[in-house]
């Protein structure tokens, strides 16, 4: 089975509709690895075709605090000041998805899905320090993970853990094979707001046949989703840091 990943959409729709349409006919079954909403100006479009869609979900950490389900604190004021607009305008029937999605990991078929670590979802694995600690703690060989919106992620072994990149600026996408004596943690980078300096949309598509799984990269309508933002009255870094994939 051709197992679709989404991750932190992020209210982008237009991210993710070109993801989508870059994944037309490629997969069976999708998941997503949590924060649809917050940051973007698009959330009961995305919430609601995830909630339709998409029924293996995990929450994000701007789900929960845009559903009221976490203290906004420890968020940075532009992230705060986008989950506030997102509790006054989410429909009633989004917000009480929102608030029933799972925390991860969830359990699937041979693998599993989360947002942050398997230990702790709110928390970055941004570093090979961070996933060695895991070591012994993961229930399956497979993980899939998002939250730092940086595509790739983590080969664990024996001897240590290796970085997994993910596509190079000049492609389209990349594959990469999961051996069987191997432990891997995959990031299908953010479909709404890349980090890793590439603005392209991100997802990946996971063959459990073959074992392989193709990192993609898809443009999208940036400067659409950037307008959606301004006219939103949301923080404009929100909208600049799109054209920059940080």
């Amino acid at each position: 089975m051709r197992h679709l990943i989404l991750s932190d959409i992020h209210a982008n729709q237009e991210g993710l509709q070109a993801a989508l349409r870059a994944a037309e006919g490629a997969w069976d079954r999708v998941v997503c690895l949590g924060d649809t909403v917050g940051y973007g100006a698009d959330p009961n479009a995305c919430a609601a075709f995830v909630r339709e869609n998409i029924p293996h979900t995990v929450r994000g950490n701007h789900d929960k605090a845009c559903a009221g389900l976490d203290d906004l604190e420890w968020f940075n004021a532009a992230a705060r000041a986008s989950a506030l607009w997102t509790q006054e305008v989410l429909a009633p029937e989004n917000m009480e998805w929102l608030r029933g999605l799972p925390k991860g990991p969830l359990h699937l078929d041979g693998f599993q899905i989360l947002h942050g670590s398997p230990l702790d979802e709110d928390e970055y694995l941004l570093q090979a320090g961070d996933v060695q600690q895991l070591t012994g703690y993961l229930d399956t060989p497979i993980s899939f993970f998002g939250h730092t919106h940086v595509q790739g992620g983590f080969l664990l072994r024996r001897n240590g853990v290796q970085r997994i990149p993910g596509v190079p600026r000049q492609s389209a996408y990349a594959d990469f094979a999961i051996h069987p004596d191997s432990y891997v943690l995959i990031n299908p980078g953010s479909v709404g707001q890349p980090r890793d300096g590439d603005p392209r949309a991100a997802f990946a598509i996971y063959d459990d046949e073959q074992r392989v799984v193709r990192y993609h990269r898809a443009p999208y309508d940036i400067a659409a989703a950037q307008a959606k933002i301004r006219a939103a009255s949301l923080p404009d870094v929100l909208a600049r840091r799109l054209s920059l994939g940080q």
